[in-house]
C-alpha cells in the first residue's frame, strides 16, 4: 500500500465520512481512512505508511469549539499537500487559519442552493448555482485572512474557500460533494484530487485477490469457518470471498427465523446454490418468535434478533468444530450502528452491534469498508448470478423491523402479504430497475374504512419505495399516480384487516430507509 499515491481521510465521526473515501477510490484513487478518536499520534501514525498526496479532514456532529481537534488540521495543514475540508473540516481549517466560525444565520438540512463566487481550482466548470446537500448549524461567517470566498449560502457566508500558504493549497466546502444529492459534487472532487497526482492510480479491480489474503490470514490453517449467509449480495460475496481462501474448511449457514418476505427462503437457497454454495440450513422459526414475544421497542427487537441469531450460529458452529465467522457486514451497518469510534447509534444492525460479544467465534468481515454498490461489482467480477447483483436488500431482522410493535404470526401473515402486492406491481410495471428498495410496513396505527357499504376499522399498510446508490442517503421514488392507486386498491381490496395505505415520502436522512 505505502508504493500506492494516497489519499488520507480523516473521519471526524460524520455519517458520510467512509463515503468520500469511496468516490475518491471511485475516481482511482487509494484512500484510506484515519479517526480523530485516535489522536493526532494515530493519525500521524496512519499517514506515514502511505505516499501521502492529499489529505480530506471529514464532518462531524461536534462543534469546532468543543471537540479539541484543532491539532489534527494544523499538521494536516504543515504536511505540505492539498487539504480539503467538508463541513465539520471546513469550519475547522477556517478557524486554526484564523477565520471566524459561530452559528449560522440559519440552519441548512437537506436539497441548499449555493451561489458560485469563484470557479477556482475545485469548482472548475460549475454553473452560477448548485443544489448541494448541506447538514449543519454552524457556518463559516468569516474567511481566513489571505483566503478566497469561493461560494455562499442563505445559511453560510462561506459556503467555500481557498487558502494557500507556500506550495500547500487548502480548501474547504460547507455541503457535502460526496453525496449523490449534492450537484457538481464528484466534479469538485476530482477537480480537487487532481492537484494531488493521485487521480486515476488506483484500479478496485484489484481488490478481490486482497480479499481472499485477507480471509486467508484471519483464519489459520487448519481451523474451520462458518459463513452466516442470507442470499443477499453482501452475505454471498463474502461467503464466496471465503470460500476461494479456506475450500472445504468453510461451511455456509442459512438461519431461516422466520421473519423472511414471502418466498424469500426459496429464492434465497436457489441463489446461493447458483453461486457454488451449498449451505445448512436452520430453522429456528420458532425460537425467534417466542424470542419476539411482547417486544414493541424496534431498538430491542433488533438485538434481541442479533443475539438469538448469534447463538443459533454458535451453536451450529460448535456442532461442526469451527472457531470462525465470516460475516457479510459492509460499511453502512458498521455507521448506522454506532460501531466506528465518534459515531452516533442511528440503529443496531444484527450482524453489527446486535451480536453478543460472549460468541466465542472469532468474527471475519472481509467486506466492512465496503459499500453495496462496490459489493455489487465484485459480485459481477466473481460471476455471481445476476438476480443477485439485481436483488433488492432484505434487512437482518427481516420483517421484525417492518411491523411497528409487537411482533405476531398474525401481523406477519397480513404484511406478507401486502408485501408482496407491492412487489408485483411495482415488477408488473417494469419499474423495479433504478429501485433500491420498494416495501410495505405494517403501522401500529388502525383507521376507519368503508367495505362492502359497512364500516371497518382496520390497519393502516405504508409503502415505502427509494432510490439509492449507496444506502447512505436515499430519494424517494416518484411512482406514478396510477400505480401507487393500484397498490391501495390490491392490499385494501385483497386483504381484509387492512383499510387504508400511505406512501412514505420522507428521505434519508432525516429518515432511515427503514421504518423501524
Amino acid at each position: 500500500m505505502a508504493s500506492r499515491p494516497s489519499v488520507l481521510v480523516v473521519d471526524f465521526g460524520g455519517q458520510y465520512a467512509h463515503l468520500i473515501a469511496r468516490r475518491l477510490r471511485g475516481l482511482g484513487v487509494f484512500s484510506v481512512l484515519a479517526s480523530a478518536s485516535w489522536g493526532l499520534r494515530g493519525v500521524e501514525g496512519e499517514a506515514s505508511g502511505l505516499d501521502l498526496r492529499g489529505i480530506v479532514l471529514s464532518g462531524g456532529p461536534a462543534s469546532v469549539w468543543e471537540a479539541g481537534h484543532d491539532g489534527i488540521a494544523e499538521w494536516a495543514i504543515g504536511m505540505g499537500v492539498p487539504v480539503l475540508g467538508i463541513c465539520y473540516g471546513h469550519q475547522l481549517l477556517a478557524k486554526v487559519l484564523g477565520g471566524r466560525v459561530g452559528r449560522a444565520p440559519r440552519g441548512e438540512f437537506g436539497p441548499t442552493t449555493v451561489e458560485v463566487l469563484d470557479e477556482d481550482v475545485i469548482l472548475r466548470g460549475a454553473p452560477p448555482r448548485i443544489r448541494v446537500w448541506m447538514s449543519h448549524n454552524d457556518a463559516v461567517l468569516e474567511a481566513p485572512p489571505g483566503s478566497r470566498v469561493l461560494a455562499r449560502s442563505p445559511g453560510s457566508p462561506v459556503a467555500a474557500f481557498e487558502y494557500r500558504l507556500g506550495g500547500t493549497v487548502v480548501h474547504g466546502v460547507q455541503w457535502h460533494p460526496e453525496v449523490t444529492h449534492s450537484e457538481y459534487g464528484l466534479e469538485l472532487l476530482r477537480n480537487w484530487a487532481s492537484q494531488t497526482g493521485a487521480l486515476g492510480t488506483w484500479s478496485p479491480g484489484d481488490i478481490v485477490g486482497e480479499l481472499v489474503d485477507h480471509v486467508r490470514r484471519e483464519v489459520p490453517p487448519g481451523e474451520r469457518a462458518v459463513a452466516a449467509v442470507s442470499g443477499g449480495v453482501d452475505s454471498t460475496v463474502a461467503a464466496v470471498i471465503a470460500s476461494k481462501a479456506l475450500g472445504d474448511r468453510l461451511t455456509p449457514v442459512f438461519i431461516d427465523h422466520g421473519l423472511h418476505p414471502e418466498g424469500e427462503v426459496e429464492r434465497a437457497l436457489r441463489l446461493l446454490r447458483a453461486s457454488g454454495l451449498d449451505p445448512v440450513v436452520v430453522d429456528a422459526s420458532r425460537e425467534f418468535l417466542e424470542a419476539l414475544r411482547g417486544v414493541r421497542d424496534p431498538e430491542e427487537k433488533r438485538r434481541v434478533v442479533g443475539r438469538l441469531y448469534g447463538e443459533v450460529l454458535a451453536r451450529e458452529a460448535r456442532r461442526l468444530g469451527a472457531r470462525y465467522l465470516v460475516q457479510g457486514t459492509i460499511y453502512p451497518d458498521v455507521i448506522e450502528s454506532g460501531a466506528r469510534p465518534g459515531a452516533d447509534v442511528i440503529k443496531t444492525h444484527h450482524n453489527v452491534g446486535g451480536l453478543p460479544r460472549d460468541l466465542g467465534l472469532n468474527v471475519v468481515e472481509p467486506l466492512r469498508w465496503l459499500y453495496k454498490d462496490e459489493v455489487r461489482v465484485i459480485a459481477s467480477r466473481l460471476g455471481l448470478p445476476r438476480e443477485l447483483l439485481e436483488k433488492q436488500p432484505v434487512p437482518g431482522p427481516g420483517l421484525a423491523v417492518r411491523v411497528e410493535g409487537e411482533v405476531t404470526p398474525e401481523k406477519l401473515r397480513i404484511l406478507r402479504r401486502a408485501d408482496r402486492i407491492v412487489r408485483e406491481v411495482i415488477e408488473s410495471h417494469g419499474l423495479q430497475r433504478g429501485l433500491w428498495q420498494y416495501f410495505a410496513v405494517l403501522t401500529a396505527s388502525k383507521a376507519t374504512g368503508v367495505k362492502g357499504d359497512r364500516r371497518s376499522y382496520g390497519y393502516v399498510v405504508a409503502v415505502r419505495v427509494v432510490e439509492s446508490r449507496e444506502a447512505m442517503t436515499a430519494n424517494i421514488a416518484k411512482l406514478p399516480w396510477s400505480v401507487l392507486e393500484e397498490i391501495a386498491s390490491r392490499i385494501t381490496g385483497e386483504i381484509p384487516e387492512v383499510t387504508r395505505v400511505v406512501y412514505d415520502i420522507t428521505p434519508k436522512p432525516p429518515a432511515t430507509i427503514e421504518w423501524e
